[in-house]
């Protein structure tokens, strides 16, 4: 079973970039599809962008796409979300987490395995 940890958040300027990690152990880090989601104050928890098992392609939110950037290391068992032109509406705790292998989903309902999140806060 894997276990995620993220790391990475703080508070940044409008337009700054913030570049979040999220360490994995247990499980076969390359087939899982990993994903993160967020959830800003008095709002759900929305995906924001996933990376699919054993080399697939990714996925965006719309209102990330062209700013923010998924990767995974395998060897190092890390998937990371590189920020940029942060926006005020950016300000959210970010979830790392693990869905099935291989297959791309946006859908939070398949992710089984959570991290306990970070707080990325953007001021003007």
């Amino acid at each position: 079973q894997v276990q995620l940890v993220e790391s990475g958040g703080g508070l940044v300027q409008a337009g700054d970039s913030l570049r979040l990690s999220c360490a994995a152990s247990g499980g076969t880090f390359s087939l899982y599809t990993m994903g993160w989601f967020r959830q800003a104050p008095r709002k759900d928890r929305e995906f924001v962008a996933a990376i699919a098992g054993s080399g697939g392609g990714t996925a965006y939110a719309d209102s990330v796409k062209g700013r923010f950037t998924i990767s995974r290391d395998t060897a190092r068992k890390t998937v990371s979300l590189e920020m940029n032109n942060l926006k005020l509406d950016d300000t959210a705790v970010y979830y790392c987490a693990s869905g099935p292998w291989i297959r791309m989903t946006t859908s939070q309902a398949e992710y089984i395995r959570w991290g306990q999140g970070t707080q990325v806060t953007v001021s003007s």
